[in-house]
């Protein structure tokens, strides 16, 4: 024992021998703490500074440390008081012994990736060289580590002469056998020191250490019920307010000696051990291995390692047997001292990073292996306090980190992720119980930095774009707030794919994927937002709705870029995106547009189709001023459609149309509505009566239904306009309809052009020509020019001149009441109609109303009521009338073509032989014609026929209609015997 601590000279010289100075601990090089984090080793139940702590820990150290070979460690100079001591080598020797371990220890330093001091004015504390160019001598490992721990020369002179005082009485005894605080309150006295207050507060300090290693924190558990533990509490809580003498004999200092020695030979299985248990329970040894620790930093670069790391650290490890430690604790507390002194020295040194992360991989190692449920406790600790510092810049690595210190974010993203795997995969019970398989730890973590650190990131662009747009409230053409954020979001998306994804990409093949699909769903949360709140289409809606439509492309095509050599495609990822569908959006505001357009177009339409007269006179151009009102609204609404700042005018142009067709169908609709058609003036047809000459035929003329706004019959009053539905009105009616077909081409060539200047126009829109039809109003217009033709034809044959038609043709003498009076009228209003009607309606109004007369005149031929009555030599008359009907519209060649003529007059032609035609013959081919229709049914007694209003020679009832109307007996007779027909109605 006595060679032990002969063997801890440690440096002494001559200069030993003069009174030591107070009790100090150097101070400490100030430093600028950037950051700092609590010690997860175990907070000490006991208060004892980190001075205190390392001052225990360098008597430790110095108690513990000698060389294998029993040989000198660390003196340079021979102790000249001490001729009983064996001598030093020279220094020569010692510096060759120096420079060699040295080199040594640095090339284990470079393997290990640790750094030395930096060159220039930052010296290692055994190299340089002194004033006036003398070389200093090496500095022994002794002296590194007092210079290291900051220790005075005066404590470590004080601390070595007891040491060797302890050795004296103690020969062959192991310092793990030896309680240190003890043997050094029992050697060093008061005298020992420059004053009382200093020993005071020395041995205050020892009784406290005594306190934290047996009683507050003891290698085996203490029963409160422990005498020993008892009175020793009594004792250092006496000695805290009055010191205790501590001379080998006094009787305080034999009863603290009982009482430690009780609490350090103590073993799990009570047997006699020959380790004393005082400095080796949790957290105390952790603390003060920590403090042992922190010496290999250089005193002049914080953040470098000693060039003698290796040396010292074997020195170093010779404290496990008192502190109870071994190679897997020193890993563990090597880790953390390494990762925080990273962090206090203001996070700049990467080698220092670099190093944590390389112990880790053998804290990972040790996780798989070790049992002890204390270490694993410890180490709990300890990677939770790393991965929680890590994380909390992880989290939020955009506030952090840049392109200027992005490295360092990498080195903090595998300390993070090396820690997380190993609490999850060597410490989680319930990892345990799951396949492994199913869980990777690093890429989850991964996924949670990108995730929370994309989504505070948006958040403050958010706040930022929300500023900005506040800025300039007042300012024309301001932004609005997502089209800002749209693009900030691209920019963000850009720099993460080219700044942090490769960093992360290490861990998450995904990583740039799952980026822009946290921003694609941040982005479209507040979209979604401002779509449901958005009624109608407003250039901030647009501006909003096609920002999203471009940064959706551009965060998806960073997705699919990003996945192009993944399992699946990069589906997962799209998956995580789904569509904004703004344009989905925008075509739903312009529906919504198109029909706030057409709703209005429609109101306005009928409001002024309820101001409209229709009238000559009201319309110079012939044609409404609501027509051209209604065809100027529909190509402003073109125009502000194709105005709208959308992408998507060809896809939506269809829709446009078809409500303008629609629109413009409603306007034809209602111009022709009320005027009526051809069945609405033709009139009933009159019970079937044998004729009676003279009698006065009241039911001819009335009709299936009602003529709007009835008139007068008269000829006067059709032309005067004092009616809606008059021929003049019909006639503009008509002509508004054709200059409506007109237009057409005009407005699809227009909306074509329109087409060509937009943004998103491709060829194909083109093509095929259908987007700018109009389908529906076309069609409506021929639709509605006929039917008012065949009304104004119909209406003016047998409405407006039935007076000289229906009610006078042919009453009573047929030689007496001839056509030529209809003539005349006829003749005066197709006149007016050739002036007053589009010159391409002229040939179809007037070839109805030549039709419109053919069917009046075989009415009165044929159902004109008793009032009628034709003998056969009447049929030259009712011939050279027609003819006379014929020729009214040939007009001597001006009129309608004879082609047309002949087409329509064919059914009469076919007719008026039979009013030619003897009783009998057509008596007889009545019978015929009626037995072959109804066959067996008409044996014992013809039918009726039906009317059917379909003249034709060979059919029975138009046969059975000239007879009723034959003025002679045989018809008489025949009809009154076969039907019982009243001569009378």
């Amino acid at each position: 024992m006595a060679q032990l601590f002969r063997d801890l000279s440690l440096g002494h010289s001559k200069r030993e021998l003069t009174p030591s100075p107070p009790l100090k601990i150097m101070p400490p090089k100030p430093r600028a703490v950037i950051d700092d984090l609590p010690s997860p080793l175990g907070q000490l139940a006991v208060n004892l500074s980190d001075s205190e702590l390392t001052l225990t820990a360098y008597e430790i150290f110095v108690a513990a440390c000698r060389t294998s070979s029993g040989k000198p460690l660390s003196s340079s100079v021979a102790n000249s008081s001490s001729n009983n001591h064996s001598g030093s080598p020279s220094q020569n020797s010692l510096a060759i012994q120096r420079s060699l371990t040295s080199t040594a220890a640095s090339k284990v330093k470079k393997a290990f990736g640790l750094k030395s001091p930096g060159s220039g004015s930052k010296k290692s504390p055994g190299s340089g060289s002194g004033q006036g160019g003398r070389l200093k001598r090496p500095l022994t490992v002794g002296e590194l580590m007092r210079n290291q721990m900051r220790v005075s020369e005066a404590m470590d002179s004080r601390v070595r002469r007891a040491l060797l005082r302890i050795s004296a009485g103690q020969v062959g005894r192991r310092i793990e056998s030896v309680v240190v605080p003890l043997e050094l309150m029992q050697q060093l006295k008061s005298s020992d020191f420059t004053d009382q207050q200093e020993y005071d507060e020395w041995q205050k300090r020892t009784l406290k250490v005594l306190e934290a290693g047996l009683i507050l924190h003891p290698y085996i558990p203490l029963d409160k019920s422990n005498s020993a533990g008892q009175r020793l509490r009594q004792i250092i809580h006496a000695a805290l307010d009055r010191p205790i003498e501590t001379g080998k004999n006094n009787e305080s200092m034999q009863v603290l000696r009982s009482a430690v020695m009780s609490l350090a030979n103590r073993s799990y299985d009570g047997s006699l051990t020959d380790s004393c248990h005082w400095a080796d329970g949790i957290p105390l040894n952790l603390r003060l291995y920590e403090m042992l620790l922190q010496s290999c930093f250089d005193v002049n670069d914080e953040s470098s390692i000693i060039d003698d790391f290796e040396e010292l650290m074997e020195q170093i490890k010779k404290t496990w047997g008192i502190l109870g430690l071994n190679q897997t604790y020193h890993n563990l507390c090597f880790t953390w001292v390494l990762f925080h002194r990273f962090v206090v020295t203001g996070q700049m040194d990467l080698e220092l990073l670099s190093d944590a992360d390389g112990q880790l991989a053998e804290v990972a190692k040790d996780a798989k292996t070790t049992k002890d449920s204390e270490y694993s406790k410890i180490l709990s600790f300890t990677l939770t306090s790393i991965m929680g510092w890590a994380e909390k810049r992880l989290l939020a690595y955009h506030e952090t980190f840049d392109r200027g210190n992005v490295e360092t974010m990498e080195g903090i993203v595998s300390v993070g992720v090396a820690a997380a795997k190993i609490l999850v995969e060597d410490i989680s019970n319930e990892y345990r119980r799951r396949r492994r398989t199913e869980v990777n730890v690093a890429r989850e973590r991964i996924e949670t930095y990108i995730r929370s650190s994309l989504r505070t990131a948006f958040a403050q662009i958010m706040e930022k774009a929300d500023s900005s747009r506040r800025a300039s409230k007042n300012q024309p053409n301001a932004l609005p707030v997502l089209v800002i954020l749209a693009k900030d979001v691209g920019s963000l998306a850009v720099n993460e794919k080219k700044v942090f994804s490769p960093i992360f990409k290490r861990w998450h093949p995904l990583a740039a994927g799952l980026a822009v699909a946290t921003l694609h769903a941040c982005y479209g949360n507040e979209l979604k937002q401002f779509i449901s709140g958005i009624t109608e289409l407003t250039p901030d809606a647009v501006q909003v709705l096609r920002a999203a439509d471009q940064l959706e492309k551009d965060l998806v095509q960073i997705a699919v870029e990003d996945s192009v050599d993944s399992d699946d495609g990069g589906k997962a990822i799209i998956r995580e995106m789904p569509p904004y569908e703004a344009e989905g959006a925008i075509a739903n505001l312009v529906k919504i547009w198109i029909k706030t357009r057409i709703d209005r177009l429609k109101d306005w339409v009928d409001r002024n189709l309820q101001q409209e007269l229709w009238s000559p006179q009201a319309n110079q151009e012939g044609y409404a001023p609501s027509a051209v009102d209604v065809l100027r609204v529909i190509n402003e609404t073109l125009d502000a459609f194709f105005q709208l700042p959308i992408p998507m005018h060809p896809a939506l142009l269809p829709e446009v149309m078809h409500n303008l067709d629609r629109c413009l169908q409603y306007y034809v609709t209602k111009s022709k509505s009320g005027c009526g058609s051809r069945n609405t003036f033709i009139p009933t047809m009159p019970a079937l009566t044998r004729c009676t000459i003279g009698s006065k035929f009241q039911g001819f003329g009335k009709k299936k239904e009602k003529s709007p706004n009835s008139q007068k019959r008269n000829s006067q009053v059709a032309t005067n306009g004092d009616s809606s539905f008059g021929i003049p009105q019909l006639c503009v009616r008509m002509n508004t309809l054709q200059w409506i077909l007109g237009e057409f081409d005009v407005l699809e060539k227009r909306i074509i052009t329109l087409l060509r200047n937009s943004e998103s126009a491709r060829e194909e829109d083109f093509s095929n020509g259908l987007a700018n039809k109009f389908e529906l109003s076309p069609a409506a217009c021929l639709e509605g020019i006929q039917q008012l033709s065949e009304a104004a034809a119909y209406r003016i044959v047998f409405h407006d001149l039935s007076h000289v038609f229906c009610d006078s043709l042919y009453v009573g003498d047929p030689s007496s009441s001839r056509i030529d009076p209809f003539l005349q009228e006829l003749e005066r209003n197709l006149m007016f109609i050739s002036d007053n009607v589009h010159e391409r309606l002229r040939t179809r109004i007037i070839t109805d109303i030549m039709r419109a007369s053919f069917d009046g005149f075989l009415l009165v031929l044929l159902a004109g009521g008793p009032s009628r009555a034709f003998s056969r030599k009447d049929s030259q008359i009712i011939e050279d009338d027609f003819k006379f009907l014929k020729e009214l519209f040939w007009a001597n060649g001006d009129g309608l073509p004879s082609e047309i003529i002949d087409k329509f007059a064919t059914t009469v032609r076919s007719i008026l032989p039979l009013f030619r035609t003897d009783t009998e013959s057509l008596i007889e081919q009545f019978r015929r014609i009626t037995l072959e229709t109804y066959k067996s049914s008409a044996r014992s007694r013809i039918p009726l026929p039906p009317t059917s209003g379909q003249w034709n020679p060979s059919e029975p009832n138009t046969l059975l209609r000239v007879l009723c109307y034959r003025n002679d007996e045989s018809a008489s007779k025949f009809l009154k015997k076969t039907y019982d027909l009243p001569k009378k109605l």
